[in-house]
C-alpha cells in the first residue's frame, strides 16, 4: 500500500506557518487550520481583516503599527469585538502577538455540575 504524502498545490501559496505545519504533520486535517475571520468585501472593501488568495493580511501594516494596548482595545471593544475567540486567537497568532491572547479572549465560565 502506497503512502500518500501531502504536497501543497503550487498554484496556491500557503502562509509560512501553515506550510511548516503541513510539512511536519502531513496528516493534519483542514479543519485544524486556523480559521480567520472573513469579512464581506462587498460591504467593507477596506476591512483590516481582509486577506488575499494566499491567506495573507492585505492591510498587515495597519495591525503592526498598533501598540499592544491599542490592539487589545481594538479586539475587545472595537472592530474585533464581534469575532469568536478562535478567530481572535488565529488573528493574533498570525500577527505574532500570541502573548495578548489572554487579554483579548474572554474566558468561558462553565456553570457547576449538579
Amino acid at each position: 500500500m502506497d503512502r500518500v504524502i501531502y504536497e501543497p498545490d503550487a498554484r496556491r501559496k500557503q502562509p509560512p506557518h501553515i506550510e511548516l505545519a503541513l510539512r511536519y504533520a502531513p496528516n493534519i486535517k483542514e479543519r485544524n487550520m486556523p480559521k480567520f475571520f472573513e469579512p464581506d468585501l462587498g460591504e467593507a472593501r477596506d476591512s483590516p481583516f481582509a486577506r488575499d488568495a494566499g491567506g495573507k493580511l492585505i492591510r498587515r501594516s495597519y495591525w503592526l503599527d498598533m501598540s499592544d494596548r491599542t490592539l487589545v482595545l481594538a479586539m475587545t471593544k472595537g472592530i474585533g469585538a464581534n469575532l469568536t475567540n478562535d478567530q481572535k486567537k488565529a488573528h493574533l497568532a498570525d500577527l505574532r502577538r500570541e502573548h495578548l491572547i489572554d487579554q483579548v479572549c474572554a474566558q468561558e465560565i462553565l456553570p457547576p455540575e449538579r
